[in-house]
């Protein structure tokens, strides 16, 4: 059977192969079910590459000489062109083939994990973390157009999509465990290295599997759209990290801060103007749209702050090696494993909201409790405090989904999940340039004497940040709200405007 071919439109339980469909219906089966393996993988892997570096951030300090605006660089250059570049990745994939984007993303990703583990200095580490990124922008969206491609039957592709969901949780929640493993049996490099072996098996798979398709209609490329959204995300985060090393009012830092206000007015200025925009700007006139955008860079915001304070408190002021770290944040994979598939079904059956709130509350309660923690905290005050971080954020990721493609027409949903998407990594870079920034800007002294009492003032904003997640979660699931999703939905597919029952159901 050929690869090559793209996938025909009529439904079926192999992959466009007219007798794999007739004669071996569970030899289709097993074809899907390795595709959504191998799709699995490569997320598994770039996922957990926003989490398992965090552990190793004091090692790489202390061999890199690595300032602490260097240390939130090695997390953000990762996330910020990952979310730069998830929409681009995913059209041009659409357009020129999903496999051979897969596969390209595929071998970027192990080229540039190979040089991180490499890299003789920071300047190179950061560098290279970016060209990570590159390649993990190709392999998420297109490895999530490849399954809904694949399982063409809903039920099969309701049970795939809940797969993949599973793995984004267990690869965020293992992460630390898995780099203080790694870190302490093999140095920081080994958290890189190990996506080699990995990234390659994938790739076999993937060639030896998974079916070549393109979408029928394939979106427009968006360059200046693009070109805004990387001087809007880059100048930004840039400003904010660099700040208190240069000096908020010097020339660099007003340059950088001046892009990207500008970039952040032209955006939508001229998103508005192009027939197929990057973003959508009609979007954001769905309440539970935008709620869900924000809810997105508020919990992930508090995530990644959470995790770049926490490497550094228990490494550098409780002295913990790597897995005693990464054990440590064992309660917060728990809770994130055991909560996520219980947010999905309640989000099933009952809606967005009772989630959402619970989901803020506990990420507020836990950055109050941390509010106070000091360098001989009892470890049962700083565990608790971990486990209800791990309950809201195992709480907050169904809700989003399910908030921003609500009442959006078929065609459209990919795009707003998407959007989600980037809304998640924009989050968790802003939370590393933000909340890093304040903690690191408080420090007295050295990190073992002062990072205690410094990061307090990281722990209010993630508190705050919890705060707001709750007040979304009320404000966007009111009839209101959904009335306007429904207004959305009409002006961007008018034929089904007023037909009952038109409206996407809700995803479980």
């Amino acid at each position: 059977m050929s690869l090559s071919r793209p996938l025909p439109p009529s439904p079926g339980p192999g992959f466009g192969d007219p007798d794999a469909r007739a004669d071996a219906p569970d030899g289709g089966r097993r074809r899907r079910l390795l595709v959504l393996a191998v799709c699995c993988l490569s997320l598994f892997i770039v996922s957990l590459d926003t989490t398992v570096v965090n552990v190793a951030l004091p090692a790489i300090q202390h061999d890199l000489a690595a300032p602490a605006s260097g240390l939130q660089w090695v997390i953000d250059a990762y996330t910020l062109v990952l979310a730069a570049l998830l929409m681009l990745s995913g059209s041009v994939a659409d357009r020129v083939g999903r496999r051979r984007i897969f596969l390209i993303g595929l071998l970027v990703f192990v080229l540039g994990s190979l040089l991180c583990s490499l890299a003789p200095g920071l300047g190179w580490l950061i560098a290279f973390r970016s060209l990570q990124a590159v390649g993990g922008s190709m392999l998420n969206p297109v490895a999530m157009s490849i399954i809904t491609n694949t399982f063409t039957d809903p039920r099969e592709r309701a049970q795939a999509i809940g797969v993949w969901g599973g793995v984004v949780g267990i690869s965020m929640a293992l992460g630390p465990l898995i780099g203080g493993f790694l870190v302490d049996s093999a140095g920081w490099p080994a958290i890189f290295l190990v996506n080699v072996p990995v990234g390659l098996a994938a790739f076999v798979l993937t060639v030896r599997y998974v079916p070549e398709s393109r979408s029928p209609r394939p979106r427009r490329l968006d360059p200046v759209g693009q070109l805004l959204m990387l001087l809007l995300l880059g100048c930004g985060t840039a400003a904010i990290i660099e700040g208190p090393g240069h000096g908020w009012t010097s020339p660099l830092i007003l340059a950088l801060a001046g892009a990207a206000l500008t970039a952040l007015v032209l955006l939508p200025l001229w998103e508005s103007r192009v027939r197929e925009p990057l973003i959508d700007p009609r979007f954001f006139a769905s309440v539970p749209f935008s709620g869900a955008t924000v809810t997105a860079v508020c919990a992930f915001a508090s995530l990644g702050g959470f995790l770049f304070l926490n490497a550094l408190y228990l490494q550098e002021v409780r002295g913990y090696d790597p897995v005693q770290a990464g054990l440590f944040t064992l309660p917060m994979a728990v809770m994130m494993l055991v909560f996520a598939p219980v947010s999905g079904r309640i989000v099933g059956r009952r809606g967005p909201r009772l989630p959402l709130v619970c989901a803020g509350v506990a990420l507020a309660a836990s950055g109050l409790l941390l509010t106070r923690v000091a360098a001989d905290s009892p470890p049962a005050i700083v565990l608790g405090a971990y486990a209800l971080f791990g309950l809201g954020f195992g709480l907050v990721n169904a809700p989003i989904t399910n908030s921003a493609v609500s009442g959006m027409p078929l065609a459209q949903a990919g795009v707003a999940a998407a959007v989600a998407s980037t809304s998640r990594s924009v989050g968790q870079s802003l939370g590393v340039a933000v909340i890093g920034t304040v903690a690191t800007s408080a420090l007295v002294g050295p990190l073992a004497t002062g990072f205690a009492e410094a990061s307090h003032a990281g722990w209010w904003i993630v508190t705050g940040l919890g705060l707001a997640v709750v007040g979304l979660g009320v404000a966007t699931t009111t009839p209101r709200a959904a009335a306007s999703a429904a207004r959305v939905a009409a002006r961007l597919d008018p034929a089904r405007a007023g037909v009952p029952g038109a409206a996407p159901e809700r995803l479980r």
